[in-house]
């Protein structure tokens, strides 16, 4: 079986729902072993956010998920990561993930991992290209073959409508109160993104 790890950080439930929703494109195909794992939280970010209802509320919605660890990433074949935008870049909780995998790049534990990416942002020209390019930088680092979402599948990405999307990866608009949750176009779009991410990883570990 090929094995795809889903893993993102959501602290308003928008990348949660696009998590979701690749991890359940893949559920039923007999092929992948799939797991679906939530970036752990900073102590400094929960007790700063802890007063807003809605990050309150999203976390209870995200509390039977798992935390995601390094042995995950060394588990997985393939990786699709949930990483929502801050200021256009990762937030400080995925690049402390990432950073702190050091022992797995010292032993190239994740060379030859096929990876995607999906971003949420506030607004539409808020950053999402911009998080998933740099975001892209220090898997590289780390190895892994990235895929993008590509115009002949997603054909959301030429519909002229409010709703996320780009060729680098799927993504999703929140709005600038966070109330707008990802369209069914959004969601298609992380599923497809997932069941590329699994069909690359199928054939690279039969050959890397």
């Amino acid at each position: 079986m090929t094995k795809v790890l889903i893993t993102y950080y959501s602290s308003y439930g928008h990348i949660f729902k696009m998590a979701q929703s690749a991890a359940a494109a893949l559920e039923d195909n007999e092929d992948y072993e799939v797991k679906l794992r939530k970036i752990p939280e900073l102590e400094a970010a929960r007790k700063g956010m802890s007063s807003q209802d809605a990050y309150v509320e999203a976390q209870k919605a995200q509390a039977d998920v798992k935390k995601a660890n390094h042995s995950d990433l060394e588990w997985a074949d393939g990786i699709v990561w949930g990483i929502p935008t801050r200021f256009g870049n990762m937030p400080a909780q995925v690049k402390q993930f990432i950073d702190t995998a050091g022992g797995l790049w010292a032993k190239g534990a994740l060379e030859g991992k096929v990876t995607g990416i999906m971003s949420s942002t506030n607004t539409v020209h808020g950053g999402q290209e911009s998080t998933i390019l740099s975001s892209l930088i220090p898997l590289l680092h780390l190895g892994m073959i990235f895929v993008g979402s590509p115009y002949g599948e997603n054909k959301e990405l030429n519909e002229f409508k409010l709703q996320g999307g780009t060729p680098y990866g799927p993504s999703t608009i929140a709005g600038g109160d966070g109330s707008q949750m990802p369209t069914d176009g959004d969601l298609n779009m992380a599923g497809r993104l997932a069941k590329r991410v699994a069909k690359v990883a199928s054939g690279v570990k039969e050959v890397y």
